[in-house]
């Protein structure tokens, strides 16, 4: 698929991963509807110009995202919404059993899963479902989606049963997803980051972060947003990309 006068739909548009993939495209010509519940999401599709537009969403919400995916259908035109690169989710960190004994607040746990996993299917089935209706394309794709899990899915860490859990979830729907989705030509891939330099990594206390960046092999730094931009936009233009987890780490194992 090619990315020139084509539209995608990005959630957690207004910062970090999802930004830097906006830009990025819209750069390489393309169409982009930036997705957050943050309304910066609106400044940064004012700044990107008459190629993007805004939307401001709950990634959970079936009726939020059903209208970010008709506003992506309808700036399409006759192509329709072209792809997907869902970037929005939430981290947390919380032991099964704290210092003085008390077990974890499950009302977290289930707001973790809730966002990261359930919020992940309800943007792929409702994307999906627009895509399906594409006109087949020069090789006959009509889709793409492309989801955003973590190393921690197989490397979590001391506190992350939560994220580790609802990541995995994500990982585990891609190929079962590619391969219910082929035959309306979509493809489905999802990208594992490991240590970047997001909003979300400044949760994170200082000492921590800087230990985590020191541990990458090479290069022995955080990632940066527009390494992930990169990463999205080449699975877009390959056709071959398809029910696959690529972990994008700097050959980091966390333990």
């Amino acid at each position: 698929m090619q990315v020139k006068d084509r539209t995608f739909l990005i959630t957690g548009a207004a910062s970090g991963l999802g930004a830097a993939t906006a830009e990025r495209l819209v750069n390489a010509g393309a169409n982009v509807v930036l997705c957050d519940m943050s309304d910066r999401v609106l400044n940064l599709a004012e700044q990107l110009g008459a190629q993007a537009k805004a939307c401001v969403a709950d990634i959970t919400s079936a009726a939020d995202m059903q209208q970010a995916v008709n506003t992506a259908v309808a700036l399409g035109g006759e192509s329709g919404l072209s792809g997907v690169v869902h970037c929005a989710g939430v981290v947390s960190v919380a032991k099964l059993v704290d210092r003085e004994g008390n077990p974890a607040d499950l009302d977290s746990y289930a707001r973790t899963v809730h966002i990261n996993l359930v919020g992940t299917f309800n943007v792929m089935r409702l994307a999906a479902a627009a895509m399906a209706n594409n006109p087949p394309g020069d090789s006959g794709e009509r889709g793409v989606i492309i989801n955003t899990a973590s190393i921690a899915a197989f490397d979590g860490q001391v506190g992350q049963c939560a994220y580790s859990a609802s990541k995995a979830g994500v990982v585990g729907m891609s190929l079962p997803a590619a391969r219910e989705l082929s035959r309306h030509a979509i493809r489905v891939m999802a990208i594992a980051p490991g240590v970047f330099e997001t909003p979300m990594m400044s949760e994170i206390p200082d000492e921590a972060a800087q230990a985590l960046a020191a541990a990458v092999p090479f290069p022995k730094r955080l990632g940066k947003p527009e390494e992930f931009a990169l990463l999205a936009e080449q699975i877009i233009t390959n056709p071959m990309l398809n029910g696959e987890v690529i972990r994008l780490d700097g050959g980091i194992r966390m333990q």
